[in-house]
């Protein structure tokens, strides 16, 4: 994906889901989406748009570089995340090696710089290559804010949004509304008076 059509797919990207201003996690998982007539996006597809994502959420700076190898890793917790999510709202297990991958996040980030030896220099403190630091610490940052979700008081809230083929997440906020925007909210309707008018419903 080249960086017109990263452009591209963030003008296609719904806005914020409910709740997703109170936890990054909740955006992150809804970084990506599937939206009628087979479409979609994906707002960590490249680095570019992994770097943009993270310096607007505040979690690195905008001079940081991404590589697709720290993509593909944003992309890989994030498939986690998801799926920790998806077991919440069904009330099922949680898959057992998503619950590995959000804790191997939480604990990959060293709370100080570590000890090293070289020749020259002797003994000395150092910290992880810069970026693959920055990385790491956004996504322990987001590993922990997921499992603060989970764990807390807004985990009841928890729901996917139900305007098929939507699949992002959202905090129930209105009594029992289960949609993620208004786009997804105005489709239901417009498919529930769709099948009222057909007699398809009661």
């Amino acid at each position: 994906m080249n960086e017109t059509m990263a452009a591209d797919t963030v003008k296609t990207a719904l806005p914020p889901a409910p709740g997703a201003d109170r936890y990054r996690s909740l955006d992150f998982a809804n970084t990506t989406a599937t939206l009628p007539a087979g479409q979609g996006y994906d707002l960590l597809a490249v680095p570019e748009s992994s770097m943009r994502w993270l310096a607007t959420h505040d979690l690195t700076t905008p001079d940081v570089q991404l590589y697709e190898v720290c993509a593909q890793r944003m992309r890989t917790l994030r498939g986690h995340v998801r799926a920790l999510f998806a077991a919440r709202v069904d009330g099922a297990t949680p898959p057992e090696e998503s619950l590995r991958a959000v804790n191997e996040a939480l604990a990959a980030v060293p709370t100080a710089p570590l000890l090293a030896w070289d020749g020259a220099q002797g003994l000395r403190r150092i910290q992880a290559h810069p970026t693959d630091q920055a990385v790491s610490h956004a996504l322990a940052t987001l590993a922990a804010d997921a499992a603060d979700l989970l764990t807390g008081p807004d985990a009841v809230l928890l729901a996917a949004c139900g305007s098929a083929p939507c699949d992002r997440f959202l905090l129930r906020t209105h009594g029992r509304r289960h949609w993620c925007s208004t786009r997804c909210g105005d489709r239901a309707r417009a498919a529930r008076a769709y099948a009222r008018r057909n007699g398809t419903v009661n």
